[in-house]
């Protein structure tokens, strides 16, 4: 069974996807298999489109599920939450995203402490250190 999936699009893709669609009509297959069909699924069937297209882009061998994990990682990296995550890959919980990517979010660690300082050296930071009962801490 397939979940449903959200999957962001970065206005980096627009201009080759306009360049793709050029001269095809509304039902015209973008990426075809170069006689007007649909691409085939690749598989482990050597120099298959699949391989001749991360040749043409000098990429190293992977498969069509490393896309996935990469997407999750660049996904990551842009600073997008689980739930996000969760969504963009159609996991039916945020804990099935952690247990599967949870080596992404091991560097968020030093990030929260970088925006904990920023905090409590900010006005929040204050308020809380000029609460009553904080006299001999307050910051001034």
């Amino acid at each position: 069974m397939h979940e449903r999936r959200s999957v962001p699009y970065p206005q980096f893709l627009s201009q080759p996807l306009v360049e793709a669609c050029a001269g095809k009509g509304r039902d015209g297959i973008v990426f075809d298999d170069g006689r007007g069909g649909y691409q085939k699924t690749p598989t482990m069937v050597t120099n298959s489109w699949w391989d001749r297209a991360l040749a043409e882009a000098d990429l190293p061998a992977m498969t069509i599920h490393d896309l996935r994990h990469t997407a999750a990682s660049l996904a990551v990296s842009a600073g997008a939450n689980v739930k996000a995550v969760q969504r963009m890959l159609g996991h039916a919980s945020a804990a099935m995203t952690l247990d599967t990517y949870s080596d992404l979010f091991d560097d968020d660690l030093d990030a929260v402490a970088d925006r904990l300082h920023a905090v409590a050296i900010s006005s929040v930071g204050k308020m809380w250190a000029n609460r009553p009962g904080n006299e001999e801490t307050a910051v001034r």
